[in-house]
């Protein structure tokens, strides 16, 4: 009985395991936080996609947001 429980146990184990990270892994797609909580398993498992993402982060520090269209000037601007 020992020989059949101890294998089954670990493909349990396992089993588990792999459909909490895919749980994870949809849950976070929908909700858009994936760097903070998948970025430690993508940068294992998909080094170029995580040095993509660190790029992108990078980029979008860089941009300065532009104002609304219809933001009006402010007094005294000069403009």
């Amino acid at each position: 009985m020992d020989d059949v429980l101890i294998p089954l146990v670990v493909a349990a184990c396992v089993a588990a395991i792999l459909g909490i990270l895919t749980w994870l892994g949809a849950r976070v797609r929908r909700r858009g936080i994936g760097g903070e909580v998948m970025g430690p398993f993508e940068e294992m498992w998909h080094p170029a996609a995580h040095r993509f993402r660190a790029e992108i982060r990078v980029q979008e520090a860089r941009t300065v947001p532009m104002p609304p269209q219809g933001a009006r000037k402010r007094p005294g601007s000069g403009r």
